[in-house]
């Protein structure tokens, strides 16, 4: 039987090619849609600030050295050991190296996910360090805590940091709001003010001030108006002279510092012997070792307070101005990154941890030369301490990871609109970040 042509199946037919008229060159034979990738951010992979670097492990370095020269005799005397302080700086020192390492490492951007932890971390801690029972008395201040067999540890130095974290962070979301004085100066103060009053009553006017000069910068830095922040500086000028006014030592220290030789051998003798300590050194100092303030067990606090003096005896004025300019190389290359940082969480952290660094040696070396009045602040990197070494470790490798990422060729001039004076906008680098596939910048 014969099948008729309407009997066939039905097939449908083949659709008609497509000819692309298109040039040869825009048309690659039986290749796939062209699909834009993703772009992926990353941080970017150049090394960090050697500058920054190289600074601070020369003043550990210095450090180690000048707390063993100021403090062997006095350890062989009272234990019969004369690595008794300066063994345990020398470990500390290590650890602190190690998480300096390891923050640096880490995108510094996760800080502002823990910053309101370590925030509340650190009140929780200022105030257990008062709790009778809890704190540990020295020189009459209840600075220390203790847990067990553990070290004795600083709750202040934590604060420092933990402050700076959390500063930084909420003045970047905040942005233009800063300069109102609801949203802006009132929320900043109730951040701020605890943490200072806490160590205040410890007391604690040293660290206080530190802290205090470091969250004015930062809020400057953010883009508060001036009648701000000079209504901030008469407030914490307040808080200080009432301070003074309740504790009478201090307001002792404050005379004492208008003339130090009408008390040598009591509230004088500290300021008289940090002086006589640094003219002893002379030019080129009395040697390694060799200190007769501190070798004599003369100079109180010497591997502490008072170790800038022993580095002036021992080193001479050619020692003192390297530690100095060794701190001074530390706060150019601070602003630097500060200027150079791809957003401005990275900027006001940056601004941060150098002001805090800077002015608590400025604080410390202008104790010893009789600049400002006598208080106990360690000397960064230098002094006996392992709160304060590795806290202060951790705020450098902070600052290198942020230079990890900074554009070095951002100048002050080829800054966005935002930046500039006329707006009262904060001198902060434009937010948001840059691929490296992008490649990098050129100047011109």
């Amino acid at each position: 039987m014969t099948v008729g042509p309407l009997a066939r199946p039905m097939v449908h037919p083949r659709p008609a090619p497509v000819v692309d008229d298109r040039p040869r060159a825009g048309r690659v034979s039986g290749a796939r849609p062209i699909v834009a990738p993703r772009t992926r951010l990353r941080r970017d992979a150049h090394q960090p600030d050697y500058v920054v670097l190289v600074s601070v492990v020369a003043l550990v370095a210095v450090g180690i050295l000048m707390v063993y020269s100021s403090s062997a005799m006095r350890s062989y005397a009272s234990y019969d050991d004369t690595l008794r302080i300066v063994g345990p700086q020398i470990v500390w020192g290590v650890i602190g190296l190690g998480a300096m390492v390891i923050a640096s490492r880490i995108d510094y951007r996760w800080l502002r996910l823990v910053s309101v932890p370590m925030y509340i971390l650190a009140l929780g801690l200022l105030v257990v360090v008062l709790l009778p029972g809890l704190g540990i008395q020295v020189g009459g201040s209840a600075r220390w805590l203790q847990v067990g067999p553990l070290p004795a540890v600083h709750p202040a130095e934590f604060a420092k940091l933990a402050l700076v974290v959390y500063v930084a962070h909420w003045c970047a979301r905040r942005g233009p709001e800063i300069r109102r004085f609801s949203k802006g100066t009132v929320p900043f103060l109730l951040i701020f003010t605890p943490v200072v009053l806490l160590v205040l009553r410890e007391p604690d006017l040293g660290t206080a001030a530190v802290i205090g000069l470091t969250g004015f910068v930062m809020f400057f830095a953010a883009g508060a108006t001036l009648w701000h922040i000079l209504a901030i500086g008469g407030a914490g000028l307040g808080v200080a002279l009432f301070s003074l006014a309740r504790n009478p030592y201090q307001l002792e220290r404050v005379t004492t510092f208008l003339d130090p030789w009408k008390d040598p051998l009591g509230t004088g003798f500290h300021t008289i012997q940090g002086l006589l300590a640094l003219g002893l050194g002379g030019v080129v100092g009395a040697g390694l070792g060799e200190s007769r303030q501190a070798g004599g067990l003369f100079l109180p606090n010497a591997w502490n307070d008072y170790v800038f003096a022993v580095v002036g005896e021992e080193f001479g004025l050619i020692g003192a101005v390297i530690v100095i300019s060794l701190f001074a190389l530390l706060a150019w290359r601070g602003v630097r990154i500060a200027l150079a940082a791809p957003d401005a969480f990275g900027a006001l952290l940056a601004t941060g941890i150098t002001t805090w660094l800077c002015v608590q040696a400025f604080i410390n070396i202008g104790v010893v030369v009789s600049l400002i009045p006598v208080t106990g602040i360690t000397l960064p990197f230098v002094s006996a301490g392992g709160s304060s070494l590795v806290v202060s470790f951790v705020a450098v490798g902070i600052l290198l990871s942020i230079s990890r990422e900074s554009d070095a060729t951002r100048v002050v001039s080829d800054a966005g609109p935002h930046r500039g004076r006329r707006n009262g906008r904060a001198h902060l680098p434009r937010p948001g970040r840059r691929s490296v596939a992008d490649g990098p910048r050129r100047r011109g």
